[in-house]
This record gives structure tokens, sequence and C-alpha cells, in this order.
């Protein structure tokens, strides 16, 4: 009897020291929802593009770290959203349903990698002056002037495409959302 005892004991014991494990398995398994974009970002149809220029493209010693000069960020930026011709670009922030301002930073992040700077797309409500989404990318150093510039346009291109799926992923989200009008 003292065996059944402290046999259904040690399995309680046993049983209860599971119990937390599963339970903290079963909370992270829960599937993320991803918070709402701002629709301002899905509806735009005119955009300003600022450049908010950036730290030179001249190293302490001298050295380009890419080519393109100091606006090359604005010019490249500029010349893939014309490309993509989804938006209106306009010449006064006044004109638009949103300011996309690009910038560049040369950095020291701390991190391992050889990373020379970062990209930055701040995505602007006009009206209020408020940033609706940052877009930041961290450009890989390299040893030879043409790989840097590989890795930057890399950078510029993850960006861009970033801001692309922003600005169409709401709209669809917001059509499969619309109550059915037979309710």
């Amino acid at each position: 009897m003292r065996t059944i005892k402290l046999t259904a004991f040690y399995a309680i014991v046993a049983m209860s020291g599971l119990l937390p494990i599963s339970t903290a398995q079963s909370k992270g398994s829960a599937p993320v929802i991803p918070a709402p974009v701002p629709p301002q970002i899905a509806a735009a149809q005119k955009v300003f593009i600022s450049n908010a220029g950036g730290e030179s493209f001249e190293s302490v010693i001298d050295e380009t770290v890419f080519s393109g000069g100091p606006d090359r960020p604005y010019n490249q930026f500029y010349a893939a959203m014309k490309g993509w011709g989804r938006c209106e670009l306009v010449s006064s922030p006044a004109d638009a349903d949103l300011v996309l301002e690009i910038s560049w930073v040369l950095t020291d992040t701390g991190l391992k990698l050889p990373v020379l700077g970062q990209l930055r797309l701040l995505v602007i409500d006009p009206k209020t002056h408020v940033t609706l989404w940052n877009l930041t990318e961290y450009v890989r150093g390299a040893i030879l002037l043409g790989n840097r510039d590989k890795n930057f346009d890399r950078a510029m291109t993850i960006d861009v495409n970033r801001l692309k799926t922003l600005m169409s992923v709401p709209a669809a989200a917001a059509a499969a959302k619309k109550p059915d009008a037979t309710n």
C-alpha cells in the first residue's frame, strides 16, 4: 500500500513538473498577428521625396566610401520610385499624400558584421508631420569600392521593396476585412 502511495506521489510530482513546460510551449505557439499599417500609406497617390542627406561619402582617410557623391541615396531612391510608377512624384510636400524622407548615416553599429552605415527611409504624413513608418537597412562594408557600391545597391533595393510591400498589403487586408453587405 505504501508503495502505491509513493508511486502516486512521484507521478503527481513528475506531472506537475511537466505542466509548466507544456503551458509555456502552448503560449509560444500562438500565431503573431501583424499590427495594422497606417491606411495613409496604402492610399497614397502622390508622394514627395525628401533628401534628408547625411554624412559625407568621403571617409576620414579621404577615400571614397561609395561612388555617386553625397546625393546618391536621394537620386537612387527617386529613380526607383519613378521607375515603379505607382505614385505620382510631386515637387512640394504640400501637394503630397506622403513624404518619403531618405537619408544616409555612416555608423558603427557595434555588430560583428562589417557595417558601414544605415540607409534610412521615413514615411511621414505631411499633414500631421508624424512618422508613420521607419525603414532602416544596414549597408555592409567591403574592401573594394565596387563591392561597397553593390552592397549599397542591395540595401536600397531592400528598403524600396519593403516600401512597396507596405504600400500594397494594407489595401488587400482592408478588402479582406470588409463586412458582408448581406448581414
